[in-house]
């Protein structure tokens, strides 16, 4: 078929009954395919926090250009944020052991043969792993990377012998239809959740040390199938829910250009043990109100760049009252300055008062560089209200080298 006609045709591929595809390519040689996850149970106030292993994703040697989410019903009807209140989805990628996938598929143990991979960004353990992970933004924030560049999986030089690369998707949803406060449950206050009464004396905090009391809420207060207060007498069904997700991609040849993906936290606790940096991001945060005026909460992080490279793009992963998020070089100049957009109907992608996208950067390549071991400075402003579990990460893709049509 001709490469240019593609475009007319639509393949259709059913799946296990929970999942489907669409494949399209183009004529410039971008394939796309639309995906949706396998579906999870959700009622009034609940928590649905789960890991969905070996998710369908391009196969081959490839250059992933975009990856976009939303939450859907089992209709396929697009899910608004003040029903079930999309909290995060991460995609992680991971290497299953070939030998061990029929057992780790007939016992649903991960324990065995699996080794986790992660970005290029240097949180301490496996901390923010991801490569792409939005949450009530995504439906209007762009992932889409300008050619000639890419992010390359599946290189066969790259994946161990005997092993095969696969992704998950971490989600975390909070069904708030009757919630005695929308706010509270999504922001994962613990006093509106049924926490077990031992919850503080055997919980861990990010550090493995016993949860604090004075912790208010965030991750920890949100556990799988936990319930949120809800309004007196409220009744409503239960109903099932996936991810639908959408890939762009292009077989990998000498035209593309790798890029390198890095998740910088504004909570990340810097620190040195001799010539060693350890990055101690903690991921979320909590946002005390001071005072009554209306100047935002500011919190900075100095984050070293082992590796540097030229920005191709970036965008931040924020929670509703952000105000702004920005990226700073070493002499202060601005890299990027993420900007949220806040819904104003009742249409999913548009809901009234919650955070429904992150503007990006796209720097002309070549004319934004990082050098090796800069100082970046991050900084998340949000609104100067009482917040628990905020998010302040920003996502960056550098190219090290440019092709010479781009250099300037």
């Amino acid at each position: 078929m001709s490469e240019v006609m593609i475009l007319s045709l639509s393949i259709i591929v059913v799946l296990s009954g929970t999942t489907y595809s669409i494949f399209l390519e183009s004529e410039n040689h971008i394939k796309s395919a639309t995906f949706v996850s396998k579906s999870f149970e959700v009622g009034p106030g609940k928590i649905a926090s789960k890991a969905l292993y070996d998710i369908e994703f391009p196969k081959g040697h490839i250059g992933v250009k975009s990856f976009d989410a939303e939450l859907v019903d089992e209709d396929g009807k697009s899910v608004p944020l003040y029903e079930t209140y999309l909290h995060h989805w991460f995609a992680i990628k991971y290497n299953e052991n070939i030998t061990m996938s029929r057992y780790i598929e007939q016992s649903h143990d991960i324990s065995k043969g699996i080794n986790y991979t992660r970005n290029d960004g240097a949180c301490r353990g496996f901390l923010l792993p991801h490569y792409w992970g939005l949450g009530g933004e995504s439906r209007g924030t762009s992932s889409n990377l300008p050619d000639p560049f890419a992010v390359e999986f599946g290189n066969p030089k790259n994946i161990p012998h005997g092993f095969k690369e696969k992704w998950l998707f971490d989600i975390m949803v909070i069904d708030t239809r009757g919630a005695y406060s929308r706010k509270g449950c999504t922001e994962c206050r613990c006093d509106l959740l049924n926490l077990p009464k031992d919850f503080y004396n055997v919980t861990r905090d990010i550090n493995e040390q016993p949860l604090s009391l004075n912790y208010k809420g965030g991750l920890f207060c949100c556990k799988d199938n936990l319930q949120c207060k809800l309004r007196k007498g409220f009744h409503g069904p239960t109903r099932k829910l996936s991810l639908r997700y959408k890939i762009r991609w292009v077989d990998w040849d000498e035209h593309q250009v790798p890029l390198k993906f890095y998740i910088l936290d504004t909570t990340d606790r810097v620190r040195t043990n001799g010539s060693s940096t350890i990055h101690d991001c903690q991921a979320e945060y909590t946002i005390p109100r001071i005072g009554h005026g209306d100047f935002p909460h500011v919190k900075k992080a100095n984050i070293p760049m082992k590796k540097g490279g030229y920005l191709i793009y970036g965008t931040s992963h924020m929670h509703t009252g952000v105000v702004n998020a920005t990226l700073y070089g070493q002499d202060g100049r601005v890299l990027c300055t993420s900007t949220p957009k806040y819904g104003t109907g009742k249409e999913a992608g548009n809901e009234r008062g919650y955070l429904v996208g992150m503007s990006g950067c796209y720097p002309k390549p070549g004319s934004v560089e990082i050098k090796d071991g800069e100082i970046l400075t991050l900084e998340t402003r949000y609104q100067n209200k009482f917040r628990t579990g905020a998010m302040g990460f920003f996502y960056i893709h550098l190219a090290e080298q440019l092709p010479n049509i781009l250099k300037i």
